[in-house]
């Protein structure tokens, strides 16, 4: 923790200067918050699985460059974003979370993803981040997504290395969506088994907006993806996917949290883990049903394959309600391959590695297949056969040519 304090110390007037005055208003809260918390334990409850303290122990150097290059449509740099937008920086993040406070206090720009009022984006809006680089480097992200009245837009973000250091990225995003508006979020990680990924996404809904929100984790080192959703507005939904292939050593740990928080909103979770050799999985799901949030919809999946005995799945579906007029349901399952399909497969002819890759396949399909974006399904599926047959880890150091 003290290399992160004392490092602010120094480059304080550096960040000042390239970034805006939004974002300098909030380091000194985000300094205190961090000194006065320090990484969180296992003890905390958000934080059961993850290993936060070796995760950040390393001594990493740590990128303190702006946005530069031409820009998607309608992406900004925060300085050039509108300045309605510009005002719910660090509105809807946990700012109490150290690894927020973290990133609030070391994070240079903002990109800005702003859809007005009644737009409807008619192409996805595709975020890149590619790590390089010839020495172990933090990199702090901020993402803010606002979306007017009405407004409807696919945003697809992706993290790929494209060199063998180490990397370590810390990463808010922050969702804001008004009355009407409908929002597909993707999260797609591509990186090696060199790399540490803090994600951590926080989404305001308004009255009848709806949200989709997919996380993929192909391939990772180790990887804690947060989810956390507001619904705020009357007839507001959210579905929440992801699927989760991992193998080797690596880990992977999704945690969310949907806030039912005013009545008539339907919230809907499925998250799929293929867990092989001594890959550690975990997923941490609650929905909360506050008083009042009548005629409640919710229902939280997390389904689970363990290739191997040595392989683990840590899985914790919850549900807090405090209402008493809603249809609500959670449920996990940890299982192995099923030796009758494999059986049977292998009597027609199917041999027992291309079987074992197939069952695995038709796992993930489930979530591959939520998704709306017929492109980027098709996309899906190719990665997903491409990473079961190992072929995504033949070139980490070169992650373009995909």
């Amino acid at each position: 923790m003290k290399q992160y304090i004392d490092f602010y110390s120094e480059v304080r007037d550096t960040l000042a200067a390239r970034s805006c005055d939004e974002m300098n208003a909030c380091r000194e809260a985000a300094l205190q918050t961090f000194a006065a918390q320090g990484f969180p334990s296992p003890k905390v409850e958000r934080y059961r699985y993850a290993k936060v303290e070796a995760d950040f122990s390393p001594n990493y150097g740590i990128a303190l460059t702006p946005i530069s290059g031409q820009l998607p449509p309608y992406c900004f740099r925060i300085a050039d974003a509108d300045p309605r937008a510009r005002i719910l920086y660090n509105n809807v993040a946990d700012a109490s979370d150290s690894i927020v406070a973290l990133n609030t206090l070391l994070s240079v720009d903002t990109l800005v993803v702003h859809v007005p009022q009644g737009v409807k984006v008619e192409h996805p809006i595709q975020i890149s981040n590619i790590l390089k680089g010839e020495h172990d480097t933090m990199v702090c992200r901020r993402i803010l997504i606002v979306m007017d009245e009405l407004a409807e837009a696919d945003v697809i973000i992706t993290d790929r290395a494209a060199s063998q250091s180490r990397f370590l990225t810390n990463q808010v995003i922050e969702v804001v969506m008004g009355d009407g508006s409908h929002l597909s979020l993707y999260e797609i990680e591509e990186t090696h088994l060199l790399c540490t990924r803090y994600g951590s996404v926080f989404v305001r809904q308004g009255r009848n907006s709806s949200l989709h929100h997919t996380s993929l984790t192909l391939f990772n080192g180790h990887t804690r993806n947060r989810l956390d959703v507001q619904l705020q507005g009357e007839g507001s939904e959210v579905t929440a996917n992801g699927c989760v292939i991992a193998d080797k050593m690596q880990r992977v740990d999704n945690n969310t949290l949907i806030d039912h928080q005013v009545p008539n909103c339907q919230s809907s979770e499925l998250y799929k883990y293929v867990l092989d050799d001594s890959a550690i999985g975990a997923f941490a799901g609650k929905v909360l049903v506050r008083e009042g949030a009548q005629k409640t919809v919710s229902k939280e999946t997390n389904a689970n394959l363990c290739a191997t005995r040595s392989a683990r799945m840590y899985t914790q579906p919850m549900l807090e309600i405090y209402a008493d007029d809603v249809r609500c349901s959670h449920g996990s399952t940890v299982g192995q391959i099923d030796e009758a399909a494999l059986f049977y497969m292998r009597q027609r002819g199917i041999d027992e590695r291309e079987a074992r890759l197939l069952l695995k396949a038709a796992f993930i399909t489930e979530v591959i297949e939520t998704i709306p974006l017929e492109s980027l399904r098709d996309r899906l599926h190719v990665l997903v056969d491409k990473r079961l047959r190992g072929e995504l880890s033949k070139c980490e150091g070169c992650k373009l040519c995909k």
